[in-house]
């Protein structure tokens, strides 16, 4: 994308968002990209952005917008040490913040035992066949209304470890969900565990059916696993809609009516709708911006500590990460390189690679 952008030579180059949803080595590298070719080739940037250490990083002069106007522009030291206008105050203080919720538990929800996962990448009719481990023995465990991250960059294995946990994909080794072995169950006998087993996905855009409204985006898993009527699934979508702190009256409405924000609300609805013990959250807060990230940790927070739910929490947001996560591993090549407590790893990592993650999402 960005040779295609310097193919013409232009004087100016405006970024939008070029670092949305990358991991934090690969924002690094971006970033010194960027400035490395602004150097060179003499050209202005324009970089549009929600992240503020991104902003920070490479911007002289800084604007800030609401609502389609500049409320207020500033040298980039200026605005990040003294910001006048109280909506970049609230933008600078929205990192996620705080610590997991205490939780007393000896129940363990989920254990994973030796799980390795392989594609085919060659091989044909007269080629030997040649594949890809993306998940490489990898061992875990959950304790109820606990959350257990999963930290990683790009390709590290995370995304499919969690899939196959959830048997989305054939995998090798022991996955027990509540004392039962899944591992061996066919499709016909999974089907009564799949909704003690939820996700939320990275993309609040791409993850909801355009063609549905918000009642049978919703709705549509309580058609499948339970024997509610019509009136009986409206009630549980209003529930839903307003555990998660939207408008019921709104259930009638289409995605694309809806912010980034308010659709990942959505799509925590249709999960919790089925009262899960267990959520995979798959990189849910990556796309959106700080203000929104911090409402939607607060609220995972809040139905975490009504409900005793569990988490899988996927992701290369460390602030997020920290924030929500009572233990983490990290995985590195489909391995895990370092586990532990969240406070502990942050405050004392032994990897040189969780250093090296550290050291990206914190520079300097």
């Amino acid at each position: 994308m960005i040779a295609m952008a310097l193919a013409c030579e232009p004087e100016l180059l405006i970024a939008d968002e070029p670092t949305t949803a990358l991991d934090v080595t690969v924002q690094r590298k971006i970033l010194l990209l960027l400035k490395s070719l602004q150097q060179r080739l003499g050209m202005s940037l324009l970089l549009i952005s929600h992240d503020l250490n991104l902003v920070r990083r490479i911007a002289q002069r800084v604007c800030v917008m609401k609502a389609g106007e500049i409320v207020e522009q500033a040298d980039c030291d200026t605005l990040f040490n003294a910001p006048r206008h109280p909506y970049s105050c609230e933008l600078l203080h929205a990192e996620p913040e705080g610590e997991p919720l205490c939780r007393d538990t000896r129940e363990t929800v989920l254990e994973v035992d030796h799980l390795r996962v392989e594609f085919q990448i060659g091989g044909g009719l007269f080629r030997r066949k040649e594949y890809l481990r993306a998940v490489d023995g990898i061992s875990l465990s959950v304790q109820q209304g606990k959350t257990l991250g999963i930290v990683g960059e790009s390709g590290s294995g995370k995304s499919t470890l969690g899939q196959a946990i959830l048997r989305l994909l054939d995998s090798e080794g022991g996955i027990r969900f509540q004392g039962q072995a899944l591992d061996g169950l066919n499709q016909k006998q999974l089907r009564p565990w799949r909704k003690q087993m939820q996700v939320v996905f990275q993309d609040p855009f791409g993850s909801l059916s355009p063609r549905m409204s918000v009642a049978q985006i919703i709705s549509e898993g309580l058609e499948v696993h339970s024997q509610y009527d019509a009136r009986q699934c409206d009630e549980q979508v209003i529930r839903a809609l307003e555990e998660v702190g939207l408008d019921p009256d709104s259930r009638h409405r289409y995605p694309h009516e809806f912010s980034g924000g308010q659709r990942q609300r959505i799509a925590i609805a249709r999960a919790l709708v089925l009262k899960p013990a267990l959520i995979l959250l798959d990189e849910p807060t990556s796309a959106l911006d700080r203000t929104v990230q911090k409402q939607v940790v607060a609220l995972l927070r809040q139905l975490q500590e009504k409900y005793g739910l569990t988490y899988l929490f996927i992701s290369h947001d460390l602030a997020v990460v920290r924030a929500l996560a009572h233990d983490m591993i990290v995985i590195k090549d489909g391995q895990v390189v370092e586990r532990g407590a969240s406070h502990e790893v942050f405050e004392n990592p032994q990897h040189p690679y969780t250093r090296e993650l550290l050291a990206a999402a914190h520079p300097g």
